[in-house]
């Protein structure tokens, strides 16, 4: 028995919409990576649904880039809250003006 792969786009799509909701009412730093992170694993969704039911490989392919962007997006965000939790005690996304130096 195989699921279809409309019911992998119709969870990506809500994952997608988690993540996008997330992102805009959250103001903790962490909470929004977070966000983004679900957002980029929603399109990997996507990818390897379409990649799976076309036959081609590509989209899977393209999966290997997604996670080395959201891998570099891992480090040099949690360096830059990092940065501002070691003057400030919160890591809103209101603190990140600290850093204009």
């Amino acid at each position: 028995m195989s699921i279809n792969g409309d019911w992998y786009l119709i969870l990506a799509a809500a994952l997608f919409a988690i993540g996008a909701v997330g992102l805009l009412v959250r103001r903790n730093v962490l909470v929004m990576f977070m966000c983004i992170e679900l957002m980029l694993n929603a399109a990997n969704l996507t990818f390897v649904t379409f990649s799976r039911m076309l036959g081609d490989i590509g989209g899977q392919a393209v999966v290997f880039f997604v996670l080395v962007v959201a891998a570099a997006e891992v480090v040099i965000g949690l360096g830059i809250v990092v940065t501002i939790f070691r003057r400030r005690v919160s890591t809103t996304a209101d603190d990140l003006h600290v850093l204009k130096g």
